[in-house]
């Protein structure tokens, strides 16, 4: 895990900011660091005909892999209000296809990292691209 996130914050936050949400008006930033070191984010984007939309998880590991990368070396997602503002299980589930078990997963509000936890917690005995492997 990195010692210092606050580069991801930042760029959650600023992704957080230009959110489309209309509907619920829950505007959610993600940014994850890939394995080259490279900071990529990503914003909800909700939609009138639900559940269309897109979290913000996924805009980031869009714009990881159109950048040409494929690992997830940590991912910081923020929401506001007094709940964690955990990746959906859709989510979680598309952050394991690029992630391994440990990867941090940070938790932030508005005034920081309020928890952090491994993929494993958040999604345990997984189902990955390893379990598609011809024997």
């Amino acid at each position: 895990m990195s010692k210092n996130v606050d580069d991801l914050f930042d760029a959650a936050r600023a992704a957080q900011a230009r959110a489309y949400a209309p509907y619920s008006r829950f505007n959610v930033g993600a940014a994850l660091r890939g394995a080259s070191g490279t900071v990529y984010s990503g914003c909800n984007v909700e939609n009138a005909a639900y559940p269309q939309g897109a979290c913000a998880e996924t805009g980031a590991i869009g714009a990881m892999v159109n950048a040409g990368e494929r690992r997830i070396a940590e991912i910081l997602v923020v929401g506001d209000g007094e709940g964690l503002c955990t990746p959906c299980g859709g989510c979680r589930q598309r952050i394991r296809e690029f992630a391994a078990p440990d990867t941090p997963i940070h938790v932030a509000g508005s005034t920081g990292v309020r928890a952090t936890f491994t993929l494993e917690e958040l999604l345990p005995s997984s189902f990955g691209p390893e379990n598609l492997t011809r024997r």
